[in-house]
């Protein structure tokens, strides 16, 4: 075990820990799999399930609702996979419990078939999480880590009392490490810093390491109850004798509610309250754990839909908030130039109202002076008055040059203030016309080489079916050349993602054109890959027939569903154009 950084971030309102682990992730990658589906659902375990249970029953006869919160500080540790590169079988991991909770031993079996990975975990001697960190963690959840950090709820690994506990399910995932951490219900879509298990290699495991860095996101402890307190959470007031899964949603309700989800979920978390209220009936009516459990566990998914919508709300509106402060500051800038300008104005008219009242009393003492002193020389007259009009004349032009100075003041940060809305707007206006002259550009480069049409998802690039061979995913010498100039074009493009669709007609089974429809997707992602362009920028799915562009009775149509759409999207190159000015068909070479 080695230790390592813990950063504090500001997310969403909340205090959230970046963790970083070095796990070494299961690779595994049967000859038969085309592509890595990173967005298959886990698998949950039925709440019908008798070892399921039998667990929940022992967890609610045993739990303790006045444990207070458990603050926990999770180092950076090291855990080891196995790669299992084009072969099948199986192997077997250790699975360890990290120091929260030591004594925690098992092990994991990961099993390729059909394309996907069979996960079994065997884990003895788990304690019950609501009397080991805090009345608000209910239940376990096993989570894999793929090589980008991305964390994937596997499933609920329930303690069931007699220090065994298992759990089955099956991932598309084909690199990841396992951890397993506490958790307050199962749909969360974050691991907590709770950590409490973790896959280790075996020496017996077949295949090599492979070490990946990883980074992922977990939430601290208390994150579920920044906005109600864990001894007001309904699972620390109810009877031993409830259900985990509705205490599970209960708890969940309760949470969204408090996050604020009325206000900015209200349709999701009335959804969620009505199943709420169906398990809370089948409950009273003791209709048994299967229909009970099935309501709680949608109500628990759809709170916590419900709650992670209402924190992404929250903070747009933040951003709104804040573009509203700058708008408002600019233009407080500006009246306030405006304002200073009025000043400097007022101050210069009372500076020459005042010059003009001190002429007139010298000029009055000046005759007094002269009515008083008929027997003084003229001489010594006029050389009185010059000096009193020199001296008039200096203090008023001294006045008037200070008047000046005010009025050129305001005049420059009035100035200065225009000068900086403008380079603002003009910075703005550069930046869409850039990307709509670059979206432009690429529709034009790519329509040379294939048909490209603009639309809301990102440039489309469609390959007819004759750049396949028949009935087959290898690509034709003219389908290579043509996808070697997409991707010369896109590598001149940083930041673009690429998104292949795999599409078939309608004749043959469904799961022939499936299989079909993700080959040809693969197979046109695999030459892309192999052409330069980055794996992680560009991802393959095939979706068989489910979308026609046309009949699929006529010749014709079949002809033109057969295709593969490749979508070019990216922030680099904006939105769609409004008015496209680029034909949408290619050129006649590459028809």
């Amino acid at each position: 075990m080695s230790e390592g950084t813990t950063i504090f971030v500001k997310s969403e309102g909340r205090v959230m820990k970046w963790l970083k682990y070095t796990y070494f992730i299961i690779v595994f990658a049967p000859a038969f799999v085309l592509s890595q589906d990173n967005s298959a659902p886990p698998i949950y375990p039925a709440p019908g399930n008798t070892a399921e249970s039998q667990s929940r029953e022992n967890v609610e006869a045993q739990r303790d609702s006045q444990t207070p919160v458990f603050r926990v500080n999770v180092y950076a540790r090291s855990a080891r996979a196995v790669n299992y590169r084009n072969r099948g079988g199986s192997t077997t991991l250790d699975m360890k419990g990290t120091e929260l909770e030591p004594q925690i031993t098992g092990r994991a079996k990961v099993d390729g078939k059909a394309g996907r990975l069979a996960i079994d975990v065997d884990l003895d001697h788990l304690e019950r999480p609501n009397t080991k960190f805090g009345g608000q963690y209910l239940t376990y959840v096993l989570w894999a880590i793929t090589p980008e950090g991305r964390a994937v709820n596997l499933g609920e690994v329930l303690p069931s009392g007699n220090g065994k506990d298992k759990l089955a399910v099956t991932t598309d995932l084909q690199a990841f490490g396992l951890i397993v951490t506490a958790e307050p219900y199962f749909a969360v879509t974050h691991p907590s810093d709770v950590i409490v298990a973790q896959n280790v290699v075996l020496p017996e495991t077949k295949g090599f390491e492979e070490p990946i860095d990883a980074k992922f996101d977990v939430l601290e402890g208390k994150e579920y109850t920044i906005d109600v307190p864990v001894e007001q959470l309904p699972s620390t007031q109810a009877q031993p004798n409830v259900p985990l899964d509705l205490l599970e949603a209960r708890n969940a309700v309760a949470i969204a509610k408090a996050a604020g989800a009325e206000q900015y979920s209200n349709s999701s978390i009335m959804k969620a309250e009505d199943m709420l209220q169906r398990a809370e009936d089948y409950y009273q009516r003791k209709q048994g754990r299967t229909p009970i459990g099935t309501a709680a566990r949608g109500a628990t998914q759809m709170a916590e839909d419900a709650r992670v919508l209402t924190l992404r709300k929250k903070e747009q509106e933040r951003e709104e908030a804040a573009r509203r402060a700058a708008a408002e500051a600019q233009a407080k800038a500006q009246a306030d130039a405006e304002a200073a300008k009025r000043d400097a104005e007022e101050a210069q008219n009372q500076a020459n109202e005042d010059a003009r009242r001190r002429a007139e009393a010298e000029t009055a003492r000046a005759q007094a002076e002269q009515q008083q002193a008929t027997l003084r020389a003229q001489q010594e007259q006029s050389m009185a008055q010059a000096e009193a009009a020199r001296e008039a004349a200096e203090d008023s032009q001294r006045k008037m040059q200070e008047a000046q100075n005010q009025l050129d003041e305001a005049e420059r940060q009035r100035e200065e203030a225009q000068n900086q809305t403008q380079q603002a707007e003009q910075a703005k206006n550069e930046a869409i016309r850039q990307k709509e002259e670059m979206r432009a550009r690429l529709l034009a480069q790519l329509n040379q080489v294939l048909q490209t049409r603009d639309t809301a998802r990102g440039l489309i690039v469609s390959m007819p079916d004759v750049l396949f061979d028949f009935n087959k995913y290898t690509l034709k010498p003219d389908a290579r050349e043509r996808l070697a100039k997409v991707s010369g074009i896109v590598l001149a493009y940083p930041g673009l993602k690429l998104d292949i669709e795999g599409h078939t007609d309608s004749i043959g089974s469904e799961e022939y054109n499936q299989k079909l429809s993700e080959e040809r997707a693969g197979s046109v992602r695999g030459y892309l890959v192999s052409s330069g362009v980055q794996p992680d920028k560009v991802s393959a799915v095939g979706l068989g027939k489910s979308n026609p562009v046309a009949d699929n009775s006529t010749t014709a149509g079949r002809k033109l569903n057969r295709r593969v759409e490749m979508i070019v999207s990216g922030d680099v190159i904006g939105t769609q154009i409004d008015t496209p000015r680029i034909s949408l068909e290619p050129s006649a070479q590459n028809r």
